[in-house]
């Protein structure tokens, strides 16, 4: 972030020093560029499939994540659910052992989450052999649907442009593709779809974007659905307005047959996901995450609600997550002082992630923007939009997802205006592009140039250029240990007083039974030796992630080990 604000700086010096700096290059550059932009359907092609190829040729260098957080976990375990033909699993006999975080033991086993982003990875492990292929595809639509949104909006020079520089912020090095957790590149594209449909549809009528805005809508219901309804509430607004006064609007009763398909679609969606609650959480009205949070959480999800009873914890580590983790920050949100602090902690947040220092010097002309007739309907929006965030006690860049199209709006509108300072402004827009291409060259040297992003579990949710890092790979390592290894094992983890209470280890799949390797907590010994006896065929081991390096050790009450240890000690270690 440091290099990208020294960048930034420099870029500005030039623009005001040598305002018509290399003026006839970047003319020639942009007479090509246009020249693509214009055709719009391959401009859109262009966009997604250069982020895919650009995602693959690193993979060398950036191989696919590994799960390293609660939150990734959790996804994987509802896209194995999904990939098994299951909608959820049933409880497990030793569930107190099991018990982690972001997922319900009771009715079932599952995921806490909303079920599309599961969804997806499950297609890229069924078609690709791998879940993050998933991920991928959905960031290459969600790169190419914002490039289609914004020449709803913008000339299609700018739409362009916003689609690469969503390549370059959002797709290659984010979290939102370089982990499991979110959903963000699905709720994006949902959300781009929608919007990008809305002002199609007022222009031409036609039935085929009323479709995709129920498709788009789908998305952000299976994804992120109470930013979903912040995003689609003032679309139907807008709907509303341009059925009754709307000029090129067709008949009435042509556009109620028109909207049968599309109202039908949203109907069937709503009914699966009642139907997935039932099979998941038991009824058709329990949404996900409220099992979960009813058990474990004492934290609300909003800032006037008081804090839940402090439940009854198995686990130390879980007790620490939900009473401590999550709830720092919560009391001091009670206070006037307090609330205007984490608001600001909110908002740095989201400008860190989005603009880092590049892009944030455009954002200083948004009075000219506020003022700006083709955006204002996102201006009528942003008070309903920010006021549904600022109610809420978290927030992660992640949640912010579907407002993403709506925000490169508001930023290249804010560039357009800044270019119109001619010859200085203009210099400087070219110059940011340049910063941002200059900032992904960087990150691929990153680690040789001992450029170390931020570690976890601080780092990812703040610099769109932390990843891809590989967190997580003590764990992985053991894992792939026992996989080479003879037989079925089951590893007790066991940590110490002062463990980081997100950095999980125990997590499984969705057939805990018929898996090579379980992960279970240490209990007092009664609960251990019951644990023992249920897999009694199982080679056991202790992990104490805090001691040892996290080495793998035989458990003292099984003497079936002892020879395992002595295989494994060129591998394990």
């Amino acid at each position: 972030m440091l290099i990208e604000a020294g960048l930034t700086t420099i870029a500005l010096a030039l623009a005001v020093c040598w305002p018509r700096l290399a003026s006839s290059q970047f003319r020639r550059m942009e007479r090509a560029f246009l020249n693509l932009a214009r055709r719009k359907n391959l401009a859109v092609a262009s966009v997604g499939a250069t982020m895919l190829l650009l995602r693959l040729a690193l993979l060398p260098l950036f191989p696919a994540p590994l799960p390293s957080s609660t939150d990734d976990f959790s996804f994987l375990l509802a896209a194995d659910t999904f990939a098994h033909g299951r909608l959820a699993n049933p409880t497990p006999v030793m569930w107190t052992h099991l018990e982690s975080l972001q997922i319900t033991m009771q009715p079932t086993y599952m995921s806490m989450y909303f079920p599309g982003p599961g969804l997806v990875m499950a297609a890229g492990k069924a078609l690709f052999g791998h879940p993050w292929a998933g991920i991928l595809l959905t960031g290459a639509f969600m790169c190419a649907s914002l490039c289609w949104m914004l020449q709803a909006w913008l000339p299609p020079g700018w739409a362009l442009v916003g689609g690469f520089l969503a390549i370059l912020r959002l797709g290659l090095f984010s979290y939102w593709l370089n982990t499991y957790t979110g959903g963000a590149t699905l709720s994006v594209t949902g959300a781009a779809v929608v919007l990008g449909a809305m002002p199609r549809l007022f222009k031409t009528g036609q039935f085929r974007y009323g479709m995709l805005m129920a498709v788009g809508m789908a998305l952000l219901a299976t994804s992120r659905p109470y930013e979903g309804v912040l995003v689609c509430v003032p679309v139907c607004i807008a709907i509303c307005h341009w059925i009754i006064r709307g000029e090129n609007r067709p008949s009435l009763g042509v556009l109620m047959r028109r909207a049968i398909p599309p109202v039908a679609l949203l109907v069937a969606v709503m009914a699966w996901m009642g139907y997935y609650d039932t099979r998941a959480f038991g009824k058709p009205t329990t949404l996900p995450y409220t099992v979960a949070r009813a058990t474990y959480a004492v934290v609300p999800y909003y800032i006037w609600q008081p804090l839940r009873p402090t439940p009854t914890y198995r686990h130390d580590e879980i007790r620490r997550f939900y009473t401590e983790t999550e709830a720092e920050g919560f009391h001091e949100m009670r206070t006037t002082a307090g609330f205007a602090r984490r608001m600001l902690v909110k908002f740095n947040t989201a400008v860190l992630f989005f603009c880092g220092f590049a892009l944030l010097p455009p954002a200083f002309l948004i009075g000219r923007v506020l003022a700006d007739r083709r955006v204002r309907f996102f201006v009528y929006c942003a008070p309903f939009w920010i006021a549904g965030m600022t109610i809420g006690v978290f927030l992660i860049p992640h949640y912010l997802a579907p407002f993403t199209p709506a925000l490169y709006v508001m930023g290249l509108q804010a560039m357009r205006h800044l270019r119109q300072w001619k010859p200085a402004g203009m210099t400087f827009v070219r110059l940011t592009v340049g910063v941002c291409l200059a900032m992904a060259g960087l990150r691929l040297y990153a680690e040789p140039f001992h450029l170390t992003p931020p570690q976890w579990p601080l780092g990812p949710w703040l610099c769109t250029w932390v990843g891809p890092s590989h967190y997580g790979q003590e764990r992985a390592r053991i894992a792939d240990a026992l996989e080479h290894m003879p037989g079925q094992h089951l590893v007790l983890v066991r940590y110490s007083a002062t463990h980081e209470p997100g950095d999980e280890w125990v997590y499984n799949l969705s057939d805990i039974d018929g898996a090579k390797t379980i992960w279970a907590r240490d209990m007092d010994p009664v609960q251990n030796k019951e644990l023992l006896r249920y897999y009694k065929d199982r080679d056991v081991w202790l992990v104490q992630p805090d001691a040892s390096q996290g080495k793998l050790l035989p458990y003292p009450a099984s003497e079936q080990t002892d020879g395992r240890l002595r295989a494994m000690a060129s591998g394990g270690r």
